[in-house]
């Protein structure tokens, strides 16, 4: 397979409503969207409020309209049921499921270099004091 360098693949991409990186990676790669997808990876399919206890940190509006773009975007699907109250539930796509390895290698990556990163940040922060 014949790839071409980063530079000269992203130049194919200066248009923003053509650019991959903008328009697709950019919204599951947020602060959010990717513990979400984290979550959802764990259970065939999980509520709203187990999907909030999972990430203590996030409000509830900023996770409703993080569901909503992963929606959007086919990552997961929304499942209502006809009960009262309506129980809603969500789960991983195929092409959310997809996304997984990725997310994983992403992680693995994030774990072996988290000490040497958050060291840098510390010793940039004490220089520009």
């Amino acid at each position: 397979m014949n790839q071409l360098p980063l530079q000269e693949n992203l130049k194919k991409f200066t248009r923003i409503d053509q650019c991959p990186v903008r328009n697709i990676i950019s919204r599951f790669s947020g602060k959010w969207a990717m513990l979400v997808l984290c979550v959802l990876s764990e259970n065939d399919a999980t509520r709203f409020n187990a999907i909030g206890k999972a990430i203590p940190d996030i409000s509830p509006k900023v996770l409703t309209e993080t569901l909503k773009s992963l929606e959007a975007d086919g990552l997961i699907a929304r499942k209502i049921y006809a009960e009262i109250p309506p129980r809603v539930e969500y789960s991983l796509t195929k092409l959310g499921q997809s996304l997984l390895p990725l997310i994983g290698d992403l992680v693995t990556w994030a774990i072996s270099n988290f000490d040497e990163i958050t060291s840098n940040r510390t010793k940039t922060s004490q220089v520009s004091k």
